[in-house]
Order: structure tokens, then sequence, then C-alpha cells
């Protein structure tokens, strides 16, 4: 019995030996975010099929710094940063009675992809991007594309239209609901070109209380969403007289109950 369990014990050192990988075979690992390696597996190739690999970071770079606010313009009653990231919080005493954003000052964006992690406790916020700022309404306030990121997920994975083109003339439009390709145009009505999955299974796709990696690749008229890794919506926005070509990004401070938003490892390539 003895002499069994040590040769178990042998062969289960000699298989952890030969399967884990070493420094070597580590350092040649590229760069992918742990968030989204669980989502996207990569697939052998062979006939008609290339190897594939998970996406890496390579051309993104940082424009948060982990520490301040450098390069970033907004309403300190709400935004600061703590432990590494960009914290957006109202509360009972400081509410926030409007949406209002914080503005990365470092350039205004064509066709880019970016990507960064947020968690959220509760209420909503999103990541505007080709937006522009409303001085008639406020300081820090933006219309245009929003990545709606929702606690109750009801909009989450939304590609929404802040302050625009709302069928009722106010709030915002959603251009692409979650779980859709949405050719959008002049109107009356959207035309929904296909399926990505059922919304509600999408839902499945948020780390609820957790870290999650949000992914916004835009270029031209077509706008498309992950999370973790997951296509959350497509817009083919092909309205000419409202489409977006270029605007600035920001973070959103939504209005109504106090809540906390997190948003850190802020990464963008311009393409």
């Amino acid at each position: 019995m003895r002499r069994t369990a040590l040769l178990l014990l042998a062969a289960s050192l000699f298989a952890a030996a030969f399967w884990l990988p070493g420094p070597r075979a580590a350092a040649q690992t590229p760069t992918v975010s742990p968030l989204v390696a669980p989502a996207v597996q990569p697939g052998r190739g062979g006939g008609v099929y290339p190897d594939t690999e998970v996406d890496d970071d390579a051309g993104f770079s940082p424009i948060f710094d982990g520490k301040t606010l450098t390069g970033w313009d907004g309403d300190t009653r709400f935004w600061r940063v703590e432990n590494n990231a960009i914290v957006g919080e109202s509360t009972p005493a400081n509410p926030a009675k409007e949406n209002s954003f914080l503005i990365w000052r470092g350039g205004t964006l064509r066709d880019f992809e970016l990507k960064v992690e947020f968690r959220i406790n509760g209420t909503n916020s999103g990541i505007q991007y080709r937006s522009s700022e409303v001085p008639s309404v406020g300081k820090w306030v933006l219309k245009g594309y929003q990545a709606d990121i929702d606690f109750a997920q009801g909009y989450l994975g939304n590609i929404h239209d802040e302050r625009g083109r709302a069928p009722s003339g106010g709030g915002h439009a959603v251009l692409s609901r979650r779980g859709q390709v949405t050719r959008v145009v002049a109107g009356p009505k959207y035309k929904v070109v296909g399926a990505i999955g059922d919304p509600t299974l999408l839902k499945g796709a948020m780390n609820v209380g957790g870290w999650n990696l949000y992914h916004i690749i835009a270029r031209g008229p077509v706008l498309m969403q992950l999370i973790n890794g997951q296509l959350m919506a497509v817009a083919l926005d092909e309205d000419v007289k409202n489409a977006a070509v270029e605007g600035v990004l920001g973070f959103q401070m939504h209005s109504g109950p106090p809540f906390k938003i997190e948003y850190r490892n802020v990464l963008l390539k311009k393409l």
C-alpha cells in the first residue's frame, strides 16, 4: 500500500513538472487581460483553418496613470482616484442631480479600440465615446454614443445615444439592443440585421459586483461592444444626419440613487 502511494505521488509530481510552463514559456505569453481569457478560447488550425490565439493588448496605450486624474476633467465632488482606479461616487449627502461625466482631455476619437475594466455596485453608468459637450445644459455634460453599464442589467451592453435621437424627443435613444445587430437609419424605424444571442442569457457575461472588461470597437459607422470577451451589441450607424464620426471620451456619473462606479486599466488604440 505504501509503495503504491509513493508511486502515485511520483507520477503526480512528474505530470506537474511536465505540464506546468516554466519561466521561459511564461515570458513568451502575450499580454492578455485575465478578465477576458476565460471567455475566449484559442483554436487549433487544420485544413482551411489557421491557428488562433487570444487577442492581446499590442498597440494599446494607457490613458490613466493609476494615481491621479491628470488628463481627465470632471466634477471632483464625484470623481477621485483610489486603489489604482478612477472612482465615481454619489451619496445621500452628495447626490447626482443630473448626468455628469469625467472627460478625457487627451484628444478626440475617430476610429479606435478601448479596453477598460469596470466595477459597479448599483444604479447605472456608461462609457461615452465620439461624444460632444453640451455647455448649454451644464459643465461636464456630454451627448453621443454610450456603452451602457447597468447594475440591474436591464440596459447592460446596449449602444445608446445619450441626449440624442430619442423617439420621445428627450433623454436618450437605444441604437442597438443587447443581443442584436442593428442598422440605424434616418427612421422612423431601425432595421434589425441579425441576432448575437438571447438578450436575457447575455446578462450572464457580467460579473455582478466584480470586475469586468468592456471592449469598444469603433470603425467608421460600425460600433461593436463586448463585455468579458462576449459580443453584446453592434450598430451600423447609417443615419448620416446624426451619426458622429469623432468626439470625446468620458465616464458617466448617473443621476438618481447613490452608487459607486470604478474604472481601471484604461487602454486606448487609435486606428
